[in-house]
């Protein structure tokens, strides 16, 4: 995760905006073990950060193909809100680092 946020600056992307993106992404994947669906309201709670400012930077984390975003039903059942999952691709690399056994010669 690391790597794919330092190498693949986006446009106009700031060196510190790359280092507040490997927080958030340190905290999805430790979150990811409670619940594998992140709203931005739990990070709102988390991190302080304004909706405005969580949406811009999560969606920095789905143009590098880290985050696949989805729309659900918010928490009060009534209306529909963005959440978040890991990529599969960052799920199987996880699970790597994190010594899960290798399964069909991968």
């Amino acid at each position: 995760m690391t790597n794919q946020i330092l190498g693949n600056p986006l446009e106009g992307e700031t060196p510190t905006a790359r280092v507040k993106l490997i927080g958030l992404m340190t905290l999805i994947g430790v979150l990811h073990s409670e619940d594998p669906t992140i709203t931005l309201t739990r990070m709102m709670e988390l991190t302080g950060l304004t909706r405005s400012v969580l949406a811009q930077d999560m969606h920095a984390l789905v143009q590098r193909g880290l985050l696949i975003e989805t729309m659900g039903n918010n928490s009060m059942g009534r209306g529909l809100a963005r959440q978040f999952q890991l990529s599969p691709a960052v799920i199987e690399t996880l699970g790597m680092i994190m010594g899960e056994p290798i399964r069909d010669g991968r």
